[in-house]
This record gives C-alpha cells, sequence and structure tokens, in this order.
C-alpha cells in the first residue's frame, strides 16, 4: 500500500519577506521551501566543510534563522517553519 501525502505538507503557504528573498515570494508547500532553501545553500557553498550538518548562515539567511551564525539542520526547518504562513 503506497503511502499517502501529508495534505498539511502540501498546503501552500506565503514566506514571510526575509524567506522569500530566498525561495521567491509565491505561496509554496513546506517541502518545496525546504528544497529551494537547500538549492541556495548548495548554490552559495554555506554548508560546514568541518560538519556538513551544519549550515553557515550569510547575511540574508540571518534574517531567517534569527540573527544566528550557524544552525543544524533540524534547527534550520525549525526556524524556517516560523516565516511559513
Amino acid at each position: 500500500m503506497a503511502r499517502k501525502a501529508n495534505p498539511a505538507f502540501m498546503k501552500a503557504l506565503k514566506p514571510s519577506p526575509e524567506l522569500a528573498k530566498v525561495v521567491g515570494s509565491q505561496p509554496l508547500p513546506r517541502t518545496e521551501a525546504t528544497k529551494k532553501l537547500w538549492e541556495y545553500i548548495k548554490r552559495n557553498n554555506l554548508q560546514d566543510q568541518a560538519n556538513r550538518r551544519n549550515i553557515n548562515a550569510d547575511a540574508t539567511l540571518q534574517s531567517v534563522f534569527g540573527g544566528k551564525r550557524t544552525v543544524n539542520m533540524f534547527e534550520m526547518t525549525k526556524l524556517v517553519a516560523k516565516h511559513l504562513s
């Protein structure tokens, strides 16, 4: 039996102005926002070289991460959720 996608994850949410700088201003599902965030992190080489689970924020991401310079992947998901409504 195939797993059904959770409709809550597929609901399009509006990104905050801070997050929109990274993922765009169009409403999008949480999963898409996370995917675009990872594309941005990889494109700008923001993944910590020593500990790949950590993200070193640039000025744009710092505003999304509540001013933090470094966050881990799990913390990132939690912080990004605050920017989707």
